[in-house]
């Protein structure tokens, strides 16, 4: 961008140094447009941070197909081996402000937009298999308890564990989170998961339920509470200056991505609910496939507008990929693309990070905050007797049966489902080292409590899933408590 300094509407800058005045030393005055300008400009330089998700980093980089999956789905993008899709891909936490420090106990986002030829499909995820919870309908309620509390100004661990303990789906993901995965050492260095069942179908009209998974190729590494706690305060920026010095160097992250594959068929007798975002399907059940390969390996430009200003929404599907019964995910497709419309704007879907990169958006939306004219003179609704664009007459996805009365009904349980088992499986799983940590870093938090009865209501879950774990944890709190 080279040449003369201008003002936003274009005009020459003749000086960017000193303020006009009445005078040598005088006032400032209200014609200098050029210092008006740049003041107005910088107090909105800001847009509302995420409520979720605020803190992040993001790259661009390819998805490559490396398996046949046509008999699954009929995504174009992944309709051949060595196809490749350009993908950009957002990391954070999730309950920390926009200043807050990556090296923190918390989930990570792991967000992935892929520019397909038949538009943008977004799979918004996490660094976990599983969730806190299985119905939107809580979210609210468990995202305020991570929060700074609305009296004190903080997170407290009483709004935390009291939750938890009433809330028994936590305790898998919390058994999780509190293992030596909950930190991850990087960005680079963790799993990504689309947590969520999806549908895929094929052409000729077959359903299939899948859940993805993406493998860090750099291994996994993680941080102890201890180590955290240093880094945090030595280098608040260490995950996103990580992921950046990386790709600078020319040390491209890379994720071999799989995907479990129900059909359609299994899932109503399936021994779990495939549907439950608190469980995870066993591979011994349904073994992940390979299907590609993820790679970053360009950084954004700009962290404001590619970063900041990106969104992503579970309802961006592409022909082929569909959602499921899933009632979180049912909750997220309305609440991300709300978000993004109050925190962005109704046209933030212009922004080049989050318009299509492969195609070309034909809608017959106009206006609105920051539009660009894009449509030109075109007609604005349909039908229309003027061309444009028309509808295709074939849904992305393939209808599902349902039946029953409508009402207010709890997740429909199977065979096998609880609360408590597969935290149990988890924990069983871990070496004596991993449980040892896995029990000082949940009796940590615990201890803090204000009232003791919150703190067994939360341990007797843990019971629950098994019995050591809980006794053993029980009497680490005490330990702490005196």
């Amino acid at each position: 961008m080279e040449g003369p300094l201008t003002t936003e509407s274009g005009a020459p800058v003749a000086d960017n140094q000193n303020s006009e005045t009445a005078g040598v030393g005088g006032p400032v005055l209200v014609q200098d447009q050029h210092l008006l300008e740049k003041l107005a400009h910088f107090n909105r330089e800001r847009i509302p941070e995420r409520v979720v998700h605020a803190r992040g980093a993001g790259a661009y980089g390819t998805f490559t197909v490396t398996a046949d999956v046509t008999k699954y789905t009929r995504a174009k993008f992944l309709s051949e081996i060595g196809k490749q899709t350009e993908v950009f891909l957002r990391f954070s936490t999730v309950a920390g402000n926009l200043g807050a420090a990556d090296a923190v106990r918390d989930p990570r986002g792991f967000a992935v937009k892929f520019y397909t030829e038949e538009g943008n499909y977004d799979l918004v995820g996490n660094n976990t298999p599983v969730f806190f919870i299985r119905d939107a309908i809580k979210f609210p309620d468990f995202i305020h308890t991570q929060k700074r509390d609305p009296y004190t100004g903080s997170q407290e661990a009483d709004n935390v564990w009291d939750f938890w303990g009433l809330s028994p789906e936590s305790t898998h993901q919390v058994t999780w989170l509190f293992g030596d995965r909950g930190i991850p050492a990087s960005y680079r260095h963790m799993d990504g998961f689309g947590s969520h069942t999806f549908q895929w179908n094929n052409e000729a009209g077959e359903v299939f339920w899948v859940k993805y998974h993406f493998k860090t190729d750099q291994g996994i590494k993680t941080l102890t509470a201890e180590e955290a706690e240093v880094l945090a305060g030595k280098d608040p920026d260490s995950h996103q200056r990580d992921l950046r010095e990386s790709i600078e160097r020319g040390d491209f992250p890379s994720w071999t991505v799989y995907v479990q594959i129900m059909p359609a068929a299994e899932a109503a007798n399936y021994r779990f609910n495939p549907f439950d975002l608190t469980k995870v399907w066993p591979h011994a059940d349904y073994p992940r496939i390979e299907i590609g390969k993820l790679e970053l390996n360009r950084n954004p430009q700009n962290i404001f507008a590619e970063v900041e200003q990106s969104i992503f929404s579970p309802a961006h599907f592409v022909p082929g990929i569909g959602p499921s019964p899933d009632k979180m995910l049912q909750g997220r497709l309305f609440a991300y693309g709300d978000a993004h419309r109050y925190r962005v704007g109704i046209n933030a879907d212009h922004l080049p990070v989050n318009r299509p990169h492969a195609t070309e958006a034909r809608t017959h939306s106009r206006d609105g905050f920051l539009y660009d004219g894009r449509h030109g003179a075109a007609k604005n609704y349909e039908p229309n007797s003027f061309g444009g664009p028309v509808q295709t007459g074939r849904p992305l996805w393939e209808p599902v049966p349902v039946s029953g009365p409508t009402g207010d009904h709890a997740t429909p349980a199977h065979a096998e489902d609880d609360d408590f088992v597969q935290a149990g499986n988890l924990y069983r799983l871990m070496t004596e080292e991993e449980k040892e940590r896995l029990i000082a870093n949940l009796a940590g938090f615990i201890a803090k409590v204000s009232r003791y009865e919150i703190a067994q209501r939360a341990i007797e879950n843990f019971r629950k899933a098994d019995e050591d774990y809980g006794k053993r944890l029980e009497t680490a709190v005490q330990a702490l408590r005196g």
